[in-house]
């Protein structure tokens, strides 16, 4: 009996996360995939056995190919969508089962130019994380300055002072989003309270002094004796350590500032700095002497804290005592702000609210470099099963010039430093290749996407920066497809099928625009041959092209629109999915080549985050940025005009044909070719409509109509 009343009393486990499945959901989509497979090994069946009415075999020989290709493609992106889960975080629980024994947590956040990345925009990201809501004493947040930048560094201490009245009034009034301009932004209307108004006047003081300083002519900035770290020749790229503690909150203290800690690691022209993987490197080590945090917050400088739970909901999952033990990094989507009509399909609404969730279902996310929260000793190189080491007491008095040999340009020679221990270098997605060898060392990652962004930033509203941006992440995806990292053969053994296939769907965004070019142009030109590719429409041979066609871009429309998008959002979309893959993924391709073959080095292209006001203005009335000469230009308006000359002879020719079967023999390749039409819409726009600054240059639009025009007399004349 006292047995019985003593086990009443067992204390119950209560998970601070579970996963769930929403397996309706799951099984209709499989059953739609399943159908669509069906139909892709009936087209292939129709191209190994049935001749092209031309009997053109190098032609039938091409297609056959190019829808293999897709078909197995189409296979890959399946594991994205085939075991989808959903985490739910209990932070109730957390603080109750840890009160204020909430373990350290540093903050990084890594800019490297001052005037593509603005110092006011990056303060407001750090002050945004300095009032998460988390143990001021447990909380250090560190600024990589990869710039060196004196502007940078006056902007933080600036922002220190602010920081002393903007935390303890995000924290007394439960300010949301914790960001100084994104909070006062949105308080348009009026402010509700005389603290608000006095918080606007300051921040817009501050705001001020930062901007008009920034302007300034003067080659030194004296301020504060931070400044004297700066040597007199100092530059960008050739600057000794500085590292400055701003605040230092480590133990207790009366005004609940977080530790601040300013860094710009040594940079010399002969020693390589691998870009952002050295700066995270060497904030790895520099603040494993003054804060050690258990846990890690990566953030890039636009991202804004949007919730300042989210190192909650973050350590629901890494503390964990059953589930969360073999979870390596907590990952959260890359959302932004200045999206409001997403021209240029930057939002990536399918990605975050579909693909990684599926991502998740094998075996974890990508580390995507931004709002990921890390274990610290897994990302320096522990692997699962190996016991966590106890962090060592931190020092009370700390000693900086001790500390600033371990940001230095030589620190990590003859080392693993970015080999097995820190990020990875060598690849200009230094953080996919660094969540892919974590996982490989036996660890799983989760994804979180709460209904209330946890990081919000702002995404690029200029069709060149998307473009150059998506060509670096397509190089950098495929140099590590073709590489010993391969998830093919590195993954064998250590991360699930699933997972490798995930990898794969966007490793191989590059190679994948082969065949869209190919495709795009051998449909338009056959068309304008009266070559047809596809069988008549009244055939049953056309069933499972007019399935395949109609019910797959169905299905991606009512997919976007469950993401929270529109029909108009979507349409953005599909005209990005193929500009970017007959641009951005294949000069990508061709990147990667030539630097196998030993022609061009890897580099890292940092993305604007500032525009024009005249640009600003086209993107919101969903004018489309050319203004620039681009070799990715000159290619989209090279095909768009094959397309539209294409297109126009067919018509012309089907308008004065007798033949009545004509239509139906060419009935899909002119939907198909139409509808390319349709998508280049902005770029004919661009060439031959328009006369303000962001049209097509008149040198990319004669070349792209003379190329155009060759190829098509050329085809006409064979």
């Amino acid at each position: 009996m006292g047995e019985e009343v003593e086990d009443r009393f067992i204390p119950v486990y209560k998970p601070l996360f579970e996963t769930r499945t929403r397996t309706g959901r799951v099984i209709a989509y499989r059953v739609f995939a399943a159908s669509v497979f069906g139909c892709i090994c009936w087209i292939l069946f129709y191209r190994v056995t049935v001749p092209l009415e031309n009997r053109s075999g190098l032609v039938r020989l091409a297609m056959l190919i190019l829808e293999i290709w897709f078909g197995l493609y189409w296979v890959i992106t399946q594991s994205l969508r085939w075991n989808p889960v959903w985490r739910v975080t209990f932070t109730d629980r957390l603080s109750r089962r840890y009160n204020k024994d909430l373990p350290r947590l540093d903050v990084f956040v890594c800019t490297a130019d001052p005037v593509i990345e603005p110092p006011l925009m990056v303060v407001n990201t750090v002050l945004s994380v300095l009032a998460l809501d988390y143990p001021p004493e447990k909380l250090a947040v560190y600024l990589s300055d990869d710039g060196g930048s004196e502007l940078t560094f006056y902007a933080l201490t600036e922002a220190t002072e602010f920081a002393r009245i903007w935390v303890p009034f995000c924290k007394t009034f439960n300010v949301e989003p914790r960001s100084p301009a994104a909070y006062l932004s949105s308080k348009a209307s009026g402010f509700g309270s005389a603290e608000e108004e006095e918080i606007a006047k300051l921040y817009k003081e501050m705001a001020v002094r930062i901007e008009t300083t920034a302007k300034l002519e003067e080659a030194r900035l004296k301020y504060s004796d931070g400044f004297s770290q700066w040597d007199s020749d100092a530059t960008r790229r050739n600057h000794g350590t500085i590292l400055q503690i701003l605040v230092d909150g480590r133990e207790d203290n009366a005004i609940g500032i977080p530790t601040l800690v300013y860094l710009s690691r040594e940079k010399r022209p002969e020693h390589h700095h691998h870009y952002k993987a050295g700066s995270m490197n060497a904030l790895l080590r520099v603040s494993s002497k003054i804060t050690c945090g258990r846990f890690i917050l990566n953030l890039d400088c636009d991202m804004y804290s949007n919730n300042s739970k989210s190192p909650l909901d973050a350590l629901c999952i890494l503390l964990d005592e059953k589930a969360g033990k073999e979870i390596a990094f907590v990952q959260f989507p890359q959302c932004f702000e200045n999206l409001r009509n997403d021209l240029y399909g930057c939002a990536m609404r399918v990605n975050s609210n579909v693909e990684f969730h599926g991502l998740d279902g094998n075996g974890g996310p990508l580390y995507i470099g931004t709002g990921c929260f890390h274990r610290r000793d897994v990302i320096c190189g522990r692997k699962y099963g190996e016991e966590e080491k106890e962090i060592e007491k931190l020092q009370e008095a700390l000693e900086l010039e001790l500390i600033k040999p371990l940001a230095s340009c030589t620190y990590e020679e003859g080392s693993q430093w970015g080999k097995e221990m820190g990020l990875i270098y060598g690849y200009p997605v230094e953080d996919v290749i660094t969540g892919l060898a974590i996982q490989c060392r036996g660890w799983k990652s989760a994804y979180l996407n709460p209904k209330k962004h946890a990081f919000v930033g702002v995404g690029p509203t200029n069709l060149h920066q998307m473009l150059v941006q998506q060509r670096r992440w397509s190089d950098g995806d495929f140099q590590i497809f073709i590489s010993e990292y391969s998830p093919v053969w590195y993954g064998q053994g250590n991360i699930s099928l699933g997972l490798i296939l995930g990898y794969s769907r966007f490793f191989l965004w590059a190679p994948s625009a082969v065949p869209v070019v190919i495709y795009s142009v051998l449909t338009s030109l056959c068309l304008l041959k009266g070559i047809p590719l596809f069988p008549k429409v009244f055939s049953s041979w056309f069933i499972p092209f007019g399935y395949v066609t109609a019910v797959v871009n169905v299905y991606g429309l009512a997919e976007f629109l469950w993401c929270g998008g529109t029909f108009h959002g979507w349409w953005n979309e599909e005209r990005m999915w193929l500009y970017r893959r007959l641009s951005s993924f294949l000069f990508g391709f061709m990147d990667t080549i030539m630097k196998k073959l030993g022609v061009s080095e890897s580099g890292f292209v940092i993305t604007s985050k500032v525009g024009e006001e005249e640009a600003a203005e086209r993107y919101e009335k969903e004018v489309m940025e050319f203004g620039v000469e681009s070799p990715m230009f000159l290619l989209l308006g090279t095909l768009g005009m094959l397309n539209l000359f294409c297109f126009a002879v067919a018509v012309l020719r089907l308008m004065t044909s007798r033949d009545s079967g004509e239509l139906q023999k060419m009935g899909l390749q002119l939907v198909i070719t139409g509808t390319l039409v349709v998508i280049n819409w902005p770029i004919y726009e661009g060439m031959l409509l328009r006369k303000d600054k962001g049209k097509m240059p008149i040198s990319v639009t004669v070349k792209s109509v003379v190329l155009a025009l060759s190829a098509c007399t050329c085809i006409a004349f064979l």
